[in-house]
């Protein structure tokens, strides 16, 4: 029997993706669905366990903080105990740069100490210190990937929300605010899994997942607005009055709030050099070009 590689969450959002691009490069996948995790896994016939299902981070607050356990730490400590009992190789486990910090002064690498300040990073960061300290059979190995912000065709985050900006003229406010962050197209992400899967000389470990080059968020609006044929427009707010209206926005559960406000305007850039050394490649989409067909996405999903 042919052997495939099982993944979960491949409903989601990284997953369709995911699962759409291995395919177009004739690896066999197999979804493992809701009602297989609620059971013992046994991943018969699998080669490969890409761990993609987990609880996101919740901007309402609205979650209850056990969930993320459950989900992010439990399932995840369940999964790679059944990969350890299988025949599988590899086991790739999606995790997230919020798993080693919140706030990035300088750049983020692997060699940063882990110090989360949420329950999403905390429980992420669970999981990866439990798939770490498992002793690990000759033969298997592990690779927690921690991406930066993902973005691609089915993406509902910020980029959505500052695409609807430019599409409808508003001009965007936060232009005071001149910051450098790194994103992540989800075509370099299914790129780079693909490489882990079919190269068998890479290292366990962590590996931080981003695109080659930061963006400030007002170079992110330039480009959207670019890729609709359009002027971008911008209004240079004072910082001081804009954080007060995001405070505001915390009471009264405004679009915008303190947190939305730090992911708009916040520094965080992430080093990937490890994981393209590691892996000899070059990324097939520049940070522009990914946000392109990010924004065009969007412009063709309207449409429908």
């Amino acid at each position: 029997m042919n052997q495939y590689i099982s993944i979960t969450g491949a409903t989601g959002f990284v997953g369709k993706n995911l699962v759409s691009y291995l395919n177009s490069e004739n690896i066999l996948t197999h979804s493992v669905s809701r009602a297989e995790l609620a059971r013992i896994i046994s991943f018969e016939n699998s080669e490969t366990i890409i761990h993609l299902a987990g609880k996101a981070h919740d901007l309402k607050k609205t979650s209850n903080a056990d969930e993320y356990y459950q989900v992010n730490f439990e399932l995840t400590k369940k999964l790679y105990d059944a990969f350890l009992r299988s025949d599988a190789k590899k086991f790739i486990f999606v995790s997230s740069v919020k798993a080693a910090a919140d706030v990035v002064e300088d750049i983020l690498d692997e060699h940063t100490k882990p110090n989360p300040q949420t329950h999403y990073g905390k429980s992420k960061l669970m999981a990866e210190e439990y798939i770490q300290n498992q002793p690990l059979p000759i033969g298997k190995s592990f690779y927690i990937l921690r991406p930066c912000m993902i973005h691609g065709p089915g993406n509902k985050g910020n980029l959505n929300l500052l695409y609807q900006f430019v599409k409808k003229g508003i001009p965007y406010p936060l232009a005071a605010f001149q910051n450098k962050r790194s994103f992540l197209s989800v075509d370099n992400l299914c790129f780079l899994i693909k490489a882990i899967i079919t190269d068998n000389n890479v290292p366990s470990g962590i590996y931080n997942v981003a695109d080659d080059q930061p963006l400030s968020t007002t170079m992110v609006v330039n480009v959207l607005a670019r890729s609709m044929g359009k002027k971008p427009s911008f209004w240079n707010i004072s910082k001081s009055l804009i954080n007060k209206v995001a405070r505001i926005g915390n009471l009264l559960r405004l679009p915008i709030n303190t947190e939305r406000l730090n992911k708009l305007t916040e520094n965080y850039v992430v080093s990937n050099f490890k994981i393209k050394q590691a892996l000899g490649v070059t990324l097939p989409l520049s940070a522009e070009e990914g946000l392109v067909k990010t924004a065009n996405s969007f412009a063709h999903s309207k449409k429908k």
